[in-house]
């Protein structure tokens, strides 16, 4: 009877000269289960949403918005791009009845413009708060409740700590969260799986970055067709595109500048 192989000691590495059945290496499915591979974008171990952006949903981990975490959208202007990234998925949080928070909007939300997108009176609420204390206690009050489906939230200075304490506190909530910051804030560390970062396009369109995800780097910018849905109806073909209105001559990011004084011309015909 052939004497059995001994165990490798705790903290020690296996032996090479080992069966490779114990090593794992004849059933790979074995030996990788529970591992994400820092080349694959991970997993997502509690439900998505999704974003309404296929192409962005190919990008994200489990392929949307995730809940029992925090997502961080960094814009180069408040209230810019937000709503129009939001938008789809808020959408669906809304058809499912679920109430959507906004927390110290740096504008008055403008109700007639978002109801084409779904929301309304009735599911929609807007909480004022002016300091930054007082957004961090709604926001965790909100996500300690776990009593609506989307929490929007807009925190234009906040410490690593006290984005790493919400982001405990949304593990056990089934809402979406997501807290809305500078895109100065992109230098800063910080403690949510998920960040993006989210420009307007001319063309009606908006730029996406994924700055953090549970995976590879991606360094390409994502472009996502995005006309408001009140304009959608209202714009003509050659609208839909306006950067080809301008010429070479005169850029796009120069319109509302003032104009250039115009040089008398001489008239040759008058002496």
């Amino acid at each position: 009877m052939p004497a059995p192989t001994p165990l490798p000691r705790p903290g020690l590495a296996p032996d090479p000269a080992a069966p490779s059945s114990r090593l794992g290496r004849s059933r790979p499915e074995i030996a990788v289960a529970g591992v994400w591979r820092g080349a694959e974008i991970g997993r997502q171990p509690s439900a998505v949403v999704p974003t309404g952006w296929a192409q962005l949903d190919r990008e994200l981990p489990g392929g949307g918005w995730p809940t029992r975490a925090i997502t961080e959208v960094l814009t180069p202007q408040p209230a810019t791009a937000e709503w129009r990234l939001l938008g789809p998925a808020l959408r669906q949080v809304a058809a499912r009845g679920g109430s959507i928070i906004a927390v110290a909007p740096p504008r008055e939300p403008y109700l007639p413009g978002l109801q084409p997108a779904g929301l309304d009176e009735r599911g929609f609420v807007w909480i004022e708060a002016r300091t930054l204390a007082e957004r961090l206690w709604a926001i965790e009050q909100l996500i300690k409740a776990n009593a609506c489906g989307a929490i929007i939230a807009w925190l234009e200075q906040a410490r690593a700590e006290q984005i790493r304490r919400l982001q405990v506190c949304a593990q056990a909530c089934e809402a979406l969260v997501f807290l809305c910051r500078p895109q100065a804030a992109r230098e800063q560390s910080s403690a949510a799986p998920l960040r993006v970062h989210a420009s307007p396009d001319p063309d009606w369109a908006l730029r996406l970055h994924i700055l953090k995800r549970r995976g590879p780097t991606l360094d390409r910018t994502l472009t996502l067709a995005s006309v408001p849905t009140g304009l959608a109806g209202l714009l003509t073909p050659r609208l839909l595109h306006p950067s080809r209105l301008f010429s070479r001559e005169v850029p796009a990011h120069a319109v509302g500048r003032p104009a250039p004084a115009l040089r008398p011309r001489r008239d040759t015909a008058v002496q």
